[in-house]
């Protein structure tokens, strides 16, 4: 079976982001812990989340994907910016305890005129202070498309920062298609070269989850701009490849292309339909 699902709003609970995948065609979702633009989180229901969790084991639904908000930047040269990344950080973590088996998912973050290597070591400090040996929870760091002073545009700055944490059992890898193709891998042409590095560079054990996006932008733009799925320079072909790649197809597929529920509903039918496994 294929494993996708979308992203879907938290405004009204975890039961009900798992029933809107379910009648969408999905078996997980991807959510925000909290506003996309940051905040305080909600207060925790945690009778809402046992429900979502007895909905999920009674249809196979895989790991969900849990999001940091977008503002969140563990390497900013401001240090109030730091702050709110290890608070939101520490409390995106205690809840998703609640959910085992849920992966967290984040942005590494911006050097901002600070230089890539120093971003690195700040992202990597940040988690040193915030991972937990006891935590069920798996931190992903999401392959950037490079616009700006991204870091995390290629492989080997997300190995360089698992280099630097310490307990890297914790730390898995988001392949983004958009953001990778946008940032100069090219899986359309080439899919086999750029497993084989992302193998050797980082490994494809670390690989835990995949947003599944066209991008609007050609291969090496730099621009980050998703498109629907068949309606972008990645296009339905290639990604299909992605979805049925023998070291791809077990994982859990997230997408994040600008549609509503029913557009949600095509582009899963749609992978479905060419799933080949």
């Amino acid at each position: 079976m294929l494993n996708i699902g979308c992203h879907l709003s938290s405004a009204k609970g975890y039961l009900h982001m798992g029933r809107e995948a379910l009648a969408i065609g999905g078996n997980t979702f991807q959510f925000f812990t909290r506003n996309p633009r940051g905040g305080k989180a909600k207060a925790i229901d945690t009778e809402d989340i046992k429900a979502l969790l007895t909905l999920m084991r009674e249809n196979s639904f895989a790991p969900l994907l849990a999001h940091a908000p977008y503002t969140l930047n563990a390497c900013s040269a401001d240090s109030k910016i730091r702050d709110f990344a290890r608070m939101v950080m520490t409390e995106d973590l205690q809840l998703l305890e609640l959910l085992p088996g849920t992966r967290y998912n984040f942005h590494p973050g911006s050097h901002v005129k600070q230089g890539t290597e120093q971003g690195i070591i700040m992202i990597a400090e940040l988690l040193n202070e915030i991972l937990r040996p006891q935590q069920q929870t798996m931190v992903l760091l999401e392959t950037m498309a490079g616009k700006g002073s991204e870091v995390g545009r290629n492989f080997t700055e997300l190995r360089s920062i698992i280099d630097r944490v310490e307990l890297q059992g914790k730390l898995g890898v988001c392949l983004d298609t958009c953001h990778v193709f946008d940032g100069g891998y090219d899986i359309v042409n080439d899919l086999e070269k750029v497993l084989e590095e992302f193998d050797e560079i980082i490994g494809l054990e670390r690989l835990l989850a995949v947003h599944i996006n066209d991008s609007l932008n050609i291969l090496g733009s730099h621009k980050d701009r998703h498109a629907r799925i068949g309606q972008g320079n990645i296009g339905l072909e290639a990604l299909s490849a992605v979805t049925n790649h023998p070291q791809l197809k077990d994982l859990p597929f997230y997408l994040e292309t600008p549609n509503e529920l029913p557009g949600y509903k095509a582009e899963i039918a749609l992978l479905r339909s060419l799933y080949r496994w």
